[in-house]
Parts: structure tokens; C-alpha cells; sequence
């Protein structure tokens, strides 16, 4: 087995898990609104920062692929991975309300959680920078014009995404996040 393999091994399970966490509370979601009697409206904020989150989620498992030359194991890298994956877990667990009672707005928890989520995952972009830069191996990847661009634009709509106010905004930038992640990924 190498390096590699082993540290991905944990890696791998927790952002698994914190793909089931985003998709579970999206089926939570679902299941609250086919109940009878309720008047529960989703809307589309918060599935679409869940969207972004599965999209970012699999741009972070690429990304570490990209990475499989320079992984050694090592205390420092597995509690690197830990923290890392973590936090991603901490994001995706809050994207959905962990219950749903008949009078949740799924707006109002978009704008609660938002900043949070995306702020998160926002670190965890410029922790991901700051390692390839760290590593010789990689720094060439940032060198790269397109990435650089795809980078700035991706940290703008986060950014902005972040800052809107008002749900009409809000949706734009969330569309343009996911629509971003759809584009990169068909590229």
C-alpha cells in the first residue's frame, strides 16, 4: 500500500461521509415537504449550496488525486487530512436544518448557515493553495492561467455569494457557483 492509498483511505471516508451528510439532509428535506399537511416551501437556496457543496466536495477529491506524488504519511499529514476533511464535514452537516418542523423556512436557514459554510470552504481553498504552493512538485499547477482565472472567479462568487443580501441576488450568486463547478468540470 502506499502513502498514498493509506492517508487517502481516511480522507476518502470522511468526505464520503460528508457527501451523505448533505445528500441525507437534502432527502430530509424531501420527505418533510411530501408530508401531509404541511406547507414546507425548499425553495432554491438551500439545495443549491447544497449543489455547490457536493460540487466543491468533488473538486477537493480531484484535487487529491492531483496531490498522490508528494502524500507521505506522517502525524502532521494525517492530522492535516483530519482537520481538513473535517471541516468539510462541519460545512456539509450544516447545510441543512437537522430537523424539519412544519414552520422551517429553508431561506431563512440559507442565510444563517451561508456565511459559515461557504467561509469554511473558503479556508479550506486557500489551505489547499498554500499546500501547493509548499510543494515544488505543484506549484506549477498554479502557474497555469486557466486555473488561475477558474481560481479568481470561484473565490469572487464565493465571496459575493457570502455578501448579498436579499434572495433574489442570493440565488444569482449561488447559480453562478454551481454553473461555474458545471463548466470547470465539463471543460
Amino acid at each position: 500500500m502506499s502513502d498514498f492509498e493509506f492517508t487517502f483511505a481516511l480522507f476518502g471516508l470522511l468526505l464520503g461521509l460528508s457527501l451523505a451528510e448533505v445528500l441525507s439532509g437534502l432527502a430530509r428535506a424531501i420527505e418533510a415537504r411530501l408530508r401531509l399537511g404541511t406547507a414546507i416551501r425548499i425553495g432554491w437556496l438551500t439545495p443549491l449550496l447544497g449543489a455547490f457543496v457536493l460540487l466543491d466536495l468533488l473538486s477537493f477529491w480531484q484535487a487529491a488525486w492531483t496531490s498522490r506524488d508528494v502524500i507521505t504519511v506522517s502525524s502532521e499529514t494525517l492530522m492535516a487530512v483530519t482537520f481538513f476533511a473535517g471541516a468539510y464535514f462541519l460545512a456539509a452537516a450544516l447545510v441543512f436544518p437537522r430537523s424539519v418542523a412544519s414552520d422551517v423556512s429553508f431561506d431563512d436557514h440559507f442565510f444563517r448557515v451561508r456565511r459559515v459554510v461557504i467561509g469554511v470552504m473558503l479556508g479550506l481553498l486557500v489551505c489547499q493553495l498554500a499546500f501547493y504552493l509548499s510543494e515544488p512538485a505543484l506549484v506549477a499547477r498554479l502557474q497555469n492561467p486557466l486555473a488561475l482565472g477558474l481560481t479568481a472567479v470561484l473565490v469572487v462568487l464565493m465571496a459575493a455569494a457570502m455578501a448579498v443580501r436579499g434572495p433574489k441576488l442570493a440565488r444569482l450568486a449561488m447559480l453562478a457557483l454551481v454553473a461555474r463547478y458545471i463548466v470547470v468540470y465539463l471543460i
